[in-house]
C-alpha cells in the first residue's frame, strides 16, 4: 500500500487548475523553450569545432555521447503508438483514474515507452549490449566468486594504472552497484539481456515514486497534471538499460518514502527512507547531492523531529555493512578522483562543459521542462483562483500554497544538479548520469497551460534523438 488515502480518491476529474499566471504567460513559457533551443544549439556547435580542431571532448556528437546514425527499428511502431496514446489520452486519464490505478498505469505506459525507445536499436543493440561493452559491469560480474574479498580489494584496482584495474563504470562506482548484477548472475539472471531488463523494469518506477512524494508534499492535483511528463521523458532515451534508470528510482524511493514519513504516514516510511538513501550512496557517489532533496523534503513536511530518529537508524546499515566487510567510501573517492583526472575527465575542458552539461539537461528533459522551470520560479507569487488551485489537496500543511511547496522540491533538484554541474566531475555524459535529478525536475510542467502540445514536443524531441543518434548510453 502506497497511502491509506488511496482508497478513498474520487474517481471523476478534479477541479481544473487556475493560476494567475508569473508575467509573459505562454510567450514567457515560448521564450524559455527557445533559450533551450539555442543552448542546444549553440553547444551542439561550439562542440563540434573543439572536437574537430582539438578531440577533447571525447564524445561522437557533442554534447552527448552517441553517433550521428538515422535508423529505424522494431521499438519504433510500439514508440510512435506510446506517445500519440499518451499525448492524446495522457492527461484526461491522469486528471479521472483513481489514485492507484493512476500509478500502476504510469508505471506500465513508462515501461512500454522505455522499452519501445530502447528497441528501436534492436535487442542486442539497444538492450543486452549496453551493459557488457568492456566499460561495464557484467564483464567483471566473474571477479567477485568471493563477494567479501573482492569488496576489501575493490579499492587496489580504482586508479587507472593498478593491476588488473576495474573498467570506468565499475571504478567509477562504489560497489553496490556492480554487486547488482553479481547477484543477478547468482540467481540465475546472468548476462546482459537480464541485466538490461532489470535497470528497465526498476527503473521505469521513479516516476511512480516521484508521484508519491509530489501528492504528499503538494498535491493531488499537481501530481495529476505531472503524471504524462513523468511518463513521456525524453530521459527514457537513456533510461533504456541504463544502470543510472535503476540508480534514480532508488533514490526516487527513498524521497518518496521520506515524503510518506514527514506527512503523516507511519515513522516506518523513514527507516525505509534511510536504508535506500543509504542504499543510493553506495550505488554512485554523485547521488550524495540526493541530501539537497532530502532536506527539502524535511523542511516542506510536518513531522521532522518524529521521523529523524527512524530515518538515521537506516541510513547508518548500508554504510556500516559495507565498512564492516572491508570497503571504505572515502578512500574509494579520493582514489576515484585521481583516476578521473588521469583519464578523459582530465583532458575534457571544464569551460565547454560547464554550460554544454546544461544542454544535455534540456535533451534529457525537454522543452516543457525549460518552460516549467520558468513558470515554478513564479509560484511563490502565483496566487489561486477558487478553492484548490492544484485540483485536490495535499497532506502537507502549513509551508505555503501546494504550488510553492512543488517550486521547492523542484529548486532542491536544480540546486544538486548545479553542484554536480559546478564540481568538475560530471564533463560529459550528463545524460546518463544526471537521469537521478531529471526527474525530479519534470512535475515543474504540472505548472504548464497546453498540455497536449507541450506533450508533443517531449514526444517528437524522444523519437528524433532515438532515431537519428545512436547514443552510447
Amino acid at each position: 500500500m502506497i497511502s491509506t488515502r488511496s482508497t478513498r480518491t474520487r474517481t471523476h476529474a478534479p477541479a481544473r487548475a487556475r493560476f494567475r499566471l508569473p508575467a509573459g504567460g505562454v510567450a514567457g513559457d515560448l521564450a524559455a523553450a527557445l533559450v533551450a533551443v539555442l543552448l542546444v544549439v549553440a553547444a551542439v556547435v561550439v562542440g563540434r569545432r573543439i572536437q574537430d580542431a582539438e578531440h577533447t571532448l571525447f564524445v561522437g556528437w557533442p554534447p552527448l555521447v552517441g553517433a550521428w546514425e538515422p535508423h529505424v527499428g522494431p521499438g519504433t511502431p510500439a514508440a510512435v503508438a506510446v506517445a500519440v496514446a499518451v499525448v492524446a489520452y495522457g492527461p484526461r486519464a491522469a486528471a479521472r483514474l483513481p489514485w492507484r490505478g493512476l500509478l500502476l498505469a504510469a508505471y506500465g505506459t513508462a515501461l512500454a515507452w522505455i522499452w519501445s525507445l530502447a528497441l528501436v536499436d534492436g535487442w542486442r543493440r539497444g538492450v543486452v549490449e549496453r551493459l557488457t561493452t568492456r566499460h561495464e559491469y557484467v564483464p567483471v560480474v566473474g571477479r567477485f566468486h568471493d563477494i567479501p574479498a573482492a569488496l576489501r580489494d575493490f579499492t587496489h584496482h580504482i586508479l587507472l594504472h593498478s593491476p588488473d584495474n576495474w573498467p570506468a563504470h565499475v571504478a567509477g562506482h562504489p560497489p553496490g552497484a556492480v554487486l547488482t548484477f553479481v547477484l543477478l548472475d547468482r540467481a540465475g539472471l546472468g548476462g546482459g539481456g537480464w541485466a538490461g531488463a532489470w535497470c528497465i523494469t526498476v527503473g521505469a518506477t521513479g516516476c511512480v515514486a516521484v508521484l508519491v512524494a509530489v501528492r504528499a508534499l503538494a498535491s493531488e492535483g499537481l501530481a495529476r497534471r505531472a503524471a504524462p511528463f513523468l511518463v513521456l521523458a525524453p530521459a527514457a532515451v537513456w533510461a533504456g538499460a541504463s544502470p543510472d534508470a535503476y540508480f534514480a528510482a532508488v533514490a526516487a524511493w527513498s524521497l518518496a518514502l521520506l515524503a510518506l514519513a514527514v506527512t503523516g504516514g507511519s515513522r516506518w516510511w523513514a527507516l525505509g527512507a534511510g536504508l535506500l538513501f543509504g542504499l543510493t550512496c553506495y550505488l554512485s557517489y554523485g547521488l550524495t547531492l540526493f541530501a539537497v532533496l532530502g532536506a527539502a523534503v524535511l523542511l516542506l513536511g510536518r513531522g521532522r523531529l518524529r521521523v529523524l530518529p527512524f530515518l538515521v537508524a537506516g541510513l547508518v546499515v548500508v554504510p556500516a555493512v559495507f565498512t564492516l566487510v572491508g570497503f571504505d567510501w572515502w578512500e574509494a573517492y579520493r582514489l576515484l578522483v585521481r583516476r578521473y583526472y588521469e583519464g578523459a575527465g582530465g583532458v575534457r575542458p571544464y569551460g565547454y562543459w560547464v554550460w554544454a552539461n546544461l544542454a544535455c539537461t534540456v535533451l534529457l528533459t525537454g522543452l516543457a521542462t525549460a518552460a516549467g522551470l520558468r513558470r515554478a520560479g513564479g509560484a511563490p507569487g502565483a496566487v489561486r483562483a477558487g478553492g484548490d488551485a492544484a485540483g485536490g489537496r495535499g497532506r502537507a500543511r502549513g509551508w505555503g500554497t501546494p504550488e510553492v511547496r512543488l517550486a521547492v522540491l523542484v529548486a532542491a533538484a536544480v540546486l544538486a544538479l548545479l553542484a554536480a554541474d559546478l564540481s568538475g566531475m560530471s564533463k560529459a555524459e550528463t545524460e546518463r548520469i544526471w537521469l537521478p535529478f531529471a526527474l525530479w525536475l519534470l512535475p515543474a510542467c504540472a505548472f504548464l497551460t497546453g498540455t497536449r502540445a507541450w506533450l508533443a514536443a517531449q514526444a517528437v524531441l524522444a523519437l528524433l534523438v532515438n532515431h537519428l543518434l545512436l547514443t552510447g548510453w
